[in-house]
């Protein structure tokens, strides 16, 4: 048995809708289809859930928001006219959306969650619908029914394994199952979202819990690409990758799939592909547990700008016990993740995103650790790029690092950190922004480009 993932160009208009299901019922195994809400028709286009959230907050603030009501209300009757559906299913999607207005406005990121899932929840309801008007049987089926459990508030939304005995049952029903993404309940009945682009996650705990054969992530691309392909021409696709080598893609800035849908289908050993809804006939890319390292070492590389390395250096730090806690104490009262910490005898840099980092925070943080560490130096630089090397076979080949470095170099950039972990699955290079374009297209060329002559 198939679960398939349809994302948001994957279910935009009537015509992806067709594809859609041309693509489920050419395979009988293909049981569970989850959609995302509709997305970009054409490139200045917004997508409906961006148009629901416009609506979440006029409704906060207080305003008139029939008019975006409608906007999003007209979407829905765009693609439901085009695929001869009748009205019906439209005043549905609306009285639906009508009584999420209603609803109890305090607390407002809870309001906004149920605005939001609107956007997966009615689609799935109007494809189901088009299953059944082409004399397919199909049944649209809520989380909530379907037992997609979460965890309560205020910490991050995640499944909760309570959940998988129900979701196990979606094995056993008749005929094609259609399910939104992107939100579960918890408990006791509250609708709570997982981050954008969590259609992908439901996809991954609904095929953990059936237990599938194959989880398939239908998107826009044939495959995963070994770097990003508006920056390097004609990529090399890749095969087939480990569940790791692609959570690494997936953080570093690889778009096609959350990075956090891989861990139900890890934690199964459920197979995942990523397959082009324009174009299913292509293999795409088979995301399992283990590949032959000796076929490519590096499988993929890439970057992610908009990054802060906060600098902090003393005189025999090693031998203060418990510095390095105090430190990233600071880090967690402000409320901060951190992404790398390479540090000397002497200095530790902290690695963290600067979207998390307001003037006032890099104020604070840099004062605090003045009076609380007593360091000799504090310095907070901006404008990062990590540039990511991916491959579980970097560990088993010498000389692979220096090989990075020297491209690096050639580019006529300045690493400004290094960092592996210990997995070694990865190595990430800190550029200064400006040099990310030049660093990744030599490493292309060094890893990837087999005609490429080293100057």
């Amino acid at each position: 048995m198939k679960v398939c993932k349809f994302g948001g160009t994957s279910v935009a208009t009537a015509d992806q809708i067709r594809k859609v299901v041309d693509i489920v019922t050419s395979d009988s195994d293909r049981k569970i289809v989850v959609v995302s809400a509709p997305g970009k028709r054409f490139s200045d286009d917004i997508k409906v859930t961006d148009l629901l959230i416009q609506l979440g907050e006029k409704a906060l603030s207080h305003e008139n928001a029939e008019s975006e009501l409608m906007e999003v209300v007209d979407r829905y009757r765009a693609i439901a006219e085009d695929l001869g559906l009748d009205g019906a299913i439209v005043e549905k999607i609306e009285l639906d959306l009508r009584e999420r207005l209603a609803r109890d406005k305090e607390d407002k990121l809870l309001f906004m969650d149920t605005m939001k899932a609107a956007g997966e929840d009615n689609n799935a309801k109007l494809i189901a619908e088009y299953f059944k008007f082409i004399g397919v049987n199909a049944q649209y089926v809520s989380p909530r029914e379907g037992g997609l459990l979460v965890n309560d508030r205020p910490e991050r939304v995640r499944a909760l394994p309570e959940g998988d005995e129900r979701l196990a049952t979606l094995r056993d029903r008749q005929g094609i199952i259609v399910f939104p993404g992107f939100f579960g309940y918890t408990e006791d009945g509250t609708l709570r979202t997982f981050n954008r682009g969590g259609s992908d996650i439901t996809g991954s705990i609904i095929a953990a819990a059936v237990e599938a054969d194959l989880y398939e992530n239908f998107t826009d691309v044939d495959s995963v690409f070994a770097a990003n392909p508006t920056v390097i021409e004609n990529p090399v696709a890749i095969k087939k990758m480990t569940y790791r080598e692609m959570r690494e893609l997936a953080y570093a800035g690889f778009s096609v799939f959350h990075d956090e849908a891989l861990i139900p289908a890890f934690r199964k050993s459920i197979p995942v592909c990523i397959k082009n809804t324009n174009n299913p006939n292509a293999p795409g890319t088979l995301i399992v547990k283990e590949r032959d390292y000796n076929e490519q070492q590096v499988i993929g590389i890439a970057a992610d700008s908009g990054f802060t390395a906060i600098y902090v250096d003393k005189y025999l730090m090693n031998l203060e016990i418990g510095f390095g806690r105090r430190l990233l104490q600071i880090l967690e009262e402000e409320e901060i993740p951190f992404e790398h910490t390479p540090s000397g005898i002497d200095n530790l840099s902290i690695i963290i995103r600067s979207r998390f980092l307001s003037k006032e925070k890099e104020e604070r943080i840099v004062e605090r650790i003045h009076k609380e560490l007593e360091p000799d130096a504090v310095i907070v630089e901006h404008d990062y790029s990590m540039i990511v090397l991916v491959g579980e076979g970097m560990q088993y080949t010498t000389g692979l690092a220096a090989r990075a470095a020297t491209a690096i170099a050639r580019s006529g950039t300045n690493i400004e950190m290094i960092n592996q972990g210990s997995s070694e699955v990865s190595l990430v290079f800190g550029v200064k922004v400006q040099d990310e374009t030049k660093s990744l297209k030599e490493l292309y060329n060094e890893f990837f480009v087999k005609s490429y002559v080293k100057s």
